[in-house]
């Protein structure tokens, strides 16, 4: 039952720091990426429905996305939709495809997007450190109801700890590589 619990809660924790890292794809850095369109969800047809659905994501430069719509009567709501979203870019349309450039990021606002990354880590760490609490919780229900000894718990929670630990340095480690490609000019 502890191994059970313990390998529930490594599989929880790995899919924590994959939600941080497919959030982490989503902040812009000076790089054209299809990761920042993710969020994107476009009205067609009176459903909303994600960009990546509409449409082929390319980045054919380091500062140009190009969207190709398979429905060319689609483009317009596309357009649209970028517009009112919180990317911050301006769609340019030639009628078949969008193109987006990526401006140049500056000082001010690298340092806000360092900011916006430090939230999402936060927010992977305290999920991390929740899943740990709600183990613990079961391990203890455990020994209360003598299912397990104290030494078996006492065990579990140490390595418990172990996979937290881990699992918080694998966000960092995730952070600080984030950090240093939206500082990079």
């Amino acid at each position: 039952m502890i191994e059970e619990l313990l390998a529930d809660a490594r599989e929880r924790m790995t899919k924590s720091v994959e939600s941080t890292r497919h959030e982490f794809g989503s902040v812009r850095t000076g790089r054209a990426t299809p990761a920042l369109l993710d969020r994107i969800m476009v009205d067609y047809y009176g459903a909303a429905t994600p960009l990546r659905q509409l449409a082929t994501i390319g980045a054919p430069e380091a500062r140009l996305l190009s969207i190709q719509p398979y429905d060319k009567s689609s483009i317009k709501t596309i357009e649209k939709a970028i517009l009112e979203s919180d990317v911050g870019l301006t769609p340019s349309n030639d009628g078949n495809m969008i193109r987006l450039s990526i401006p140049e990021l500056t000082e001010e606002r690298r340092k806000q997007l360092v900011k916006v990354v430090r939230g999402i880590a936060e927010e992977g760490r305290v999920a991390i450190r929740n899943i740990r609490r709600d183990v613990m919780h079961d391990l203890r229900e455990l020994r209360d109801a003598g299912e397990a000894g104290a030494d078996d718990e006492h065990r579990a929670e140490g390595e418990l700890q172990r996979l937290t630990d881990e699992k918080v340095h694998e966000l960092d480690g995730l952070l600080k590589h984030k950090e240093e490609e939206i500082l990079e000019v």
